[in-house]
């Protein structure tokens, strides 16, 4: 894979609220454009009084990792139960695992990588 330098600064990538999940806004990290779309990163936080609707899902892409810098996070996996991640807390999400993020702090900021960068997520009913 064919990778290029970059630097990304926080005061030069502007948080947007689409994304994912409209209670969380994104700010890329220009990690997808970097490496071709073959991984994608961004920095992802809390959107202050709303609320997850903690719905079922999983994601089609081959690696999925999560670092929480700042608040907590609690999401539910499938056959792992729920589990509350807090400044410091990391998480790999195994492909195709099914989740739901279930509740979080307002000033919640976490760090996601994945590979690829664009992938598909698909609804799914609780386990």
């Amino acid at each position: 894979m064919t990778q290029s330098f970059v630097i990304t600064h926080a005061d030069d990538r502007p948080f947007k609220g689409a994304g994912l999940r409209a209670f969380f806004e994104y700010a890329d990290l220009s990690v997808a454009e970097a490496t071709g779309g073959g991984f994608g990163a961004h920095v992802i936080r809390a959107v202050p009084g709303q609320e997850s609707p903690g719905a079922w899902h999983s994601h089609e892409l081959g690696f999925q990792l999560v670092y929480v810098t700042k608040g907590w996070v609690v999401f539910e996996y499938e056959g792992e139960g729920e589990h509350m991640l807090r400044e410091g807390s990391c998480v790999l999400q195994p492909p195709g695992i099914k989740h739901r993020e279930v509740r979080h702090s307002d000033d919640m900021e976490l760090i996601e990588i994945t590979s690829p960068a664009e992938f598909a997520t698909t609804p799914e009913e609780a386990p």
